[in-house]
Formats: C-alpha cells, structure tokens, sequence
C-alpha cells in the first residue's frame, strides 16, 4: 500500500512508556556524562519526537520523565556535583577560562552554586589556564617567529576565550618559563 508520493507509509514508533525512558536514559549515561538538567532535556527531546510521530500530546508524558531522572539521580547515576568537579577539572587542563567554563556548566543545567564550589576546588588557577590555552593556540610568547604585530589579535582572542584582560596581557607580553616550554 503506497500514498500519492508512490511512498509505503511507515508504522507508528511504539508508545512511550517509564521503561522506555529509563532504556534511553541508561543508554545515553553509558555514552555521555550528564548533569541532571540535561537528561532531562535529552528525555524530553526523546519523548517530543515520538509523540509527533504518534500523534501524541508530550506534555502528557513529563512526569514519566521527572520520575526516571529522580531515579538515576536516587540511585547515584547522575550527581551534578560530581559532574560538574569532572568538566571543571577537564576543560581547566585544556585551558579554560572561569567564565568560559560556568558559561558550558549552566548550558548543562548545572546551577551556580555547583559550578562555584567545583571552580573553588580545583587547584588549576586562571593564569595556568591561560598560558595553557595560549600554548594550544600560539598565541603570545608561543607564537612562532615576530608577535609583536599579532599582539592585539592575542589579546582579543584570550578575550573571546573569557580571560581577564590583566591575566591575558599577562600572558601575552610575558616570555616562555622553563615549566610552560
């Protein structure tokens, strides 16, 4: 049986159901860690294209959903703490700013108080984390051959990357230590 587009007509996705959720919330926490937020949303995400494809009304089902994330967050599969501390501690050693980083965590869902107690506690501070991005980018002093023309394009870059403007000049007008060669 075809329509006018000559197209055989797809069956309907099956219904959603809690034990669904929780097979598309396990699968997706054996790939990706996850804040409590963004489960949340990835669920929803899930449940919204399979009641479009159903015809369905997905506010119908967002309880499921608040129960199968207080699920994972009761039996220790997700903590925003945790998860948090973890991409602190990730994107501080590829040379992340402060606010870079409390930009990417509260994309997440991850409230400002966690992010404010997982920066407090990683030892990196700001100025590592900008010589670290300025080595990855070669930027100032790393900057192969004269940098004095490219000064303000560094600056600017370590700018857009959320670095204070002292710690960036800092770092940009500074010479290579022996610990960052």
């Amino acid at each position: 049986m075809t329509d006018e587009a000559g197209n055989t007509p797809r069956k309907p996705p099956r219904p959603v159901t809690p034990a669904y959720l929780q097979r598309a919330a396990l699968a997706y926490l054996e790939r990706y860690a996850s804040s409590a937020e963004n489960l949340r949303r990835v669920l929803r995400r899930k449940v919204d294209n399979r009641c479009r494809l159903r015809g369905e009304d997905p506010g119908a089902f967002q309880d499921m959903v608040d129960e199968v994330v207080a699920k994972s967050l009761r039996s220790g599969l997700i903590d925003d703490t945790r998860y948090a501390e973890a991409r602190v501690a990730t994107l501080r050693r590829r040379g992340g700013s402060a606010r870079a980083i409390q930009a990417k965590l509260s994309a997440k869902g991850v409230d400002h108080a966690t992010i404010a107690a997982a920066l407090e506690t990683e030892e990196g501070d700001e100025e590592q984390a900008a010589r670290t991005f300025a080595r990855r980018r070669r930027l100032g002093p790393f900057r192969p051959g004269e940098r004095a023309p490219y000064r303000d394009k560094d600056m600017a870059a370590m700018a857009r990357a959320g670095f204070r403007f002292d710690v960036a000049r800092r770092i940009i007008d500074g010479e290579i230590d022996d610990e960052s060669a």
